[in-house]
């Protein structure tokens, strides 16, 4: 007989308590801890399905084919770019972000330019099949309209829909799995993991438990069937996937959906890839018929930059192994308070003290009381530290009311001592600012020898920020 027992469960982190704690000691969350009925095996039923499932066989290593995995390519070049070129078969990919920022949308357009291949399954658990419709149908032509009223719905290549494309509205995870024996789908979309649930959980659908069991099971119908598996994930206030954090090392890839709500562009940023490069970004367009994607994201970035503008500077930073070319404005007004501001939007909050420290002991601009407000155009967010020079030169253009040079980006580390230190892929970088126009690039010098910069772009080499600041900004 299986004994059952009650124990609290953490949903953000998965600590397991005895008794209930206003407050997870892992993760420090409040009110996060859920009681979730647990059945516990006898030892004899244990060792009966541990024996039962005892189903593998080892095998020598020099026996295993070492022949690389095709790929299955996607007409997503931007979507193809993040899962490192393609599809992997029998692979399963998370994808989280906030609400509302196309998800699901990005899903439905990946279906539907996928079922031209082979059959497709869309299992949702938080839409109707016909609100899906309707997305599918502005996906496909942004001049559809819906049917008159008793109409009946087109189907098939009437109104451009796929045929082998299957949506189905359903959170039980048994009779998904039927639903999946029935059709053998070559890919499937679960939106979202959260609404899925085992019946023979007591925890409800969200839980730790039930998260966690359901992505097991899906994983083991990928590895041993060849089916991809693409899952939903929503998002907490704090920005992380929302339930354990072990869903994360469950699945083969992470992929999170950023950007502002308020602004149209869509960065898809991989955490984790398996089978690719980690730190890869695409960038995605929200337009009426869904995302489409941005082939030159640096130009779009620049697009609507005003040139010789006091407080604007242009940096190259890496996502992946693309470099951008984004706009970092800075702003610095009078104080009103006894404290001055310090707004940074898109750069780290101490990397911003620490470029305002350098300028004020050693260049000599005075910041103690002014305000400080800086932004990286386009709602991208840059962690590396190679866009210090351009934010201290923006913030110098500001308070000098100089503009900087419109043909000139800033590339560089800024340390304590108001020195300019190398960063890596230099040449990338100089690269893509040749092919956008950018006529010179203020660098840190080069101490030891590497690779050539390139020859349509005049590379001003500077040892310290004082120097950089001389040779960017105009000044009348």
């Amino acid at each position: 007989m299986a004994k059952t027992y009650s124990q609290y469960v953490c949903q953000q982190c998965g600590r397991r308590s005895a008794a209930q704690m206003g407050r997870c000691p892992g993760c420090g969350e409040w009110n996060s801890l859920v009681e979730e009925i647990i059945e516990k095996k006898t030892s004899a039923a244990s060792h009966a399905t541990h024996s039962a499932g005892l189903r593998s066989t080892p095998r020598r290593l020099s026996e295993i084919s070492n022949e690389v995995e095709e790929r299955i390519p996607v007409p997503i070049e931007e979507f193809a770019r993040v899962l490192g070129g393609g599809i992997v078969p029998g692979s399963v990919v998370l994808i989280g972000g906030d609400p509302g920022i196309g998800k699901s949308t990005l899903l439905l357009q990946t279906t539907l330019a996928m079922a031209e291949r082979g059959p497709v399954l869309y299992i949702s658990g938080e839409e109707s099949e016909r609100q899906i419709k309707m997305r599918a149908m502005r996906v496909l032509s942004p001049a559809a309209a819906p049917s008159p009223a008793g109409a009946k719905d087109g189907a098939g290549e009437s109104d451009g829909v796929p045929e082998n494309l299957y949506l189905v509205t359903e959170t039980n995870l048994d009779v998904i799995l039927e639903h999946i024996q029935e059709i053998k789908p070559d890919l499937i979309v679960v939106d979202s993991v959260q609404t899925t649930y085992l019946p023979q959980l007591e925890s409800s659908a969200g839980s730790v438990s039930q998260v966690r069991e359901t992505a097991s099971r899906l994983r083991e119908l990928a590895k041993t069937s060849g089916l991809t598996v693409f899952l939903i994930g929503h998002v907490t206030k704090d920005g992380t996937i929302a339930g354990p954090r072990v869903l994360e090392h469950i699945v083969d890839a992470v992929l999170y959906l950023e950007g502002d709500r308020f602004q149209t562009y869509r960065l898809l940023r991989t955490v984790k890839n398996r089978y690719g490069a980690t730190s890869e970004v695409g960038v995605f367009e929200m337009r009426e018929r869904g995302l489409v994607e941005i082939r030159n994201p640096s130009e779009a970035f620049l697009a609507e930059r005003m040139i010789n503008a006091p407080g604007s500077a242009i940096a190259v930073t890496m996502e992946g192994t693309r470099p951008l070319l984004v706009e970092i404005q800075g702003l610095t007004s009078p104080t009103s308070f006894g404290n001055p501001r310090r707004t940074p939007n898109g750069i780290d909050f101490n990397r911003l003290l620490l470029t305002t420290a350098v300028l004020t002991r050693r260049v000599g601009i005075r910041l103690a009381e002014q305000d400080i407000f800086v932004n990286v155009i386009g709602g991208l967010k840059i962690n590396e530290p190679a866009a210090d020079l351009a934010v201290a030169t923006a913030i110098a253009s500001s308070v000098k009311d100089a503009p900087v040079r419109a043909d000139t980006v800033l590339i560089g580390e800024v340390g304590l001592s108001g020195e300019l230190r190398m960063v890596g892929q230099m040449p990338a970088r100089l690269r893509e600012a040749e092919k956008l126009g950018f006529k010179n690039a203020i660098v840190p010098r080069r101490l030891r020898k590497g690779e050539p910069w390139p020859k349509g772009i005049q590379v001003i080499e500077v040892r310290s920020l004082r120097e950089a600041l001389k040779a960017a900004l105009i000044e009348t």
